[in-house]
């Protein structure tokens, strides 16, 4: 992927508006487009290299969620007819995720019973084309059959009899992650926050929580079975028996399949809170995080922005700070880090103060690419030919 053909595309979701960086293979020279849906939260946006579509979330506190795709690299969108919808109320008996301004329980209920926000969409794999996937909320599984103009819910996990219990975290009852099983494309993990990881082994008929051994310091019991605060779910392609999560109480990997999973920062990192995690595009041991300093206080630890990155599976870890601001306070959401597929792999975070940095060496040494942007919701990655 390093000839002179190819063009890389950096997808920047913001609070205000999505913005598109290009450059060629070197990487050493960025254009700027945008903002597209200005005014909008852009939730996510993806690109199906399947037919070289972009697909977009987004958001509005009056026009409510929508998603739209591109056919010309971003240059123009297009609305999808049918925006996710739920047909019916959940068989949950208690409403979900329901905002604090609902005071009465009917009002509660149909609030519950709305979608409020699209967090993601994913592209199926090449088996099933024209098959989307996408996590909302209130926390629900949709899925397009026709490239993304219209939406159904997967009803196994709509009426889980588990959702009654699940509960908003601070950015709300979402499921924002949804992991695909490079060999078994029966085989689906999402990440619900508040919920855990929940694995479907038949397409999404029927759904199983997969959180053992992770921990809830909010709730009583410390280990529940579901009612965990997963913040990113990531699997690399060439191990896929192996997941790694990012988790409001820690980070952890699995090594079968998400039936136990280890813990992989105690007495290793200095902090147990953060959002993002990658993997290395080639180096399925290599992963990245950026940690705060606590769910209380989301600041940089020591006040100090850094890169955790780990060459050994959460063995052992190092920070990586070349390149990146020192004495300063940034925060990175969960969907704000991602890699691209060069042979000198590149890593690239967004913070919520607007800031861009990237890696063209693996996360050796970092620059600032953009500034001075809205609040980064969101940064994914797109390799052209």
């Amino acid at each position: 992927m390093n000839g002179k053909d190819v063009e890389l595309l950096v997808l920047i979701g913001t609070r205000k508006g999505g913005f598109i960086l290009s450059s060629d293979s070197k990487r050493e020279i960025w254009k700027l487009n945008g903002p597209i849906f200005k005014g909008w939260n852009v939730m996510h946006m993806t690109f199906d290299q399947r037919d070289q579509r972009l697909h977009a979330a987004v958001f509005h506190d009056v026009y409510g969620p929508s998603t739209h795709y591109s056919d010309d690299f971003g240059e123009s969108w297009t609305q999808g007819r049918e925006a996710p919808s739920f047909p019916r109320p959940s068989s949950a008996s208690r409403p979900l995720g329901t905002p604090e301004e609902a005071k009465e329980p009917q009002e509660a209920q149909e609030l519950a019973e709305k979608v409020l926000k699209v967090w993601h969409i994913k592209p199926a794999g090449e088996d099933k084309p024209g098959v989307l996937f996408a996590g909302v909320e209130p926390a629900a599984l949709f899925f397009s059959t026709d490239r993304g103009e219209s939406w159904k819910v997967n009803e196994g996990l709509y009426d889980h009899p588990h959702r009654a219990e699940w509960f908003p975290g601070a950015g709300g009852l979402c499921l924002h992650t949804i992991v695909l099983d490079p060999i078994n494309p029966e085989r689906i993990y999402v990440a619900i926050s508040t919920g855990g990881c929940y694995r479907t082994d038949d397409g999404g008929e029927t759904w199983a929580p997969y959180n053992k051994n992770v921990r809830a310091d909010f709730l009583p019991d410390k280990f529940p079975e579901y009612g965990q605060c997963v913040h990113k779910i990531a699997l690399h392609s060439n191990r896929p028996n192996v997941l790694f999560q990012q988790n409001h109480c820690g980070v952890y990997r699995s090594d079968n399949q998400a039936q136990e999973w280890i813990d992989i920062g105690e007495g290793k990192l200095p902090s147990r809170f953060g959002f993002p995690i990658a993997i290395h595009p080639h180096e399925p041991e290599t992963i990245y995080i950026v940690l705060e300093e606590s769910d209380e206080y989301r600041l940089s630890v020591d006040g100090s922005f850094a890169v955790w990155r780990s060459q050994d599976s959460g063995e052992s870890w190092e920070r990586l700070t070349n390149g990146l601001p020192q004495r300063a306070h940034l925060v990175v959401l969960r969907e704000a880090m991602a890699t691209d597929q060069f042979e000198s792999a590149g890593i690239y975070i967004g913070t919520s103060t607007g800031q861009v940095f990237a890696s063209r060496d693996a996360g050796d040494s970092w620059e600032l690419i953009v500034d001075y942007l809205p609040r980064i919701l969101t940064v994914e990655t797109a390799t052209l030919k």
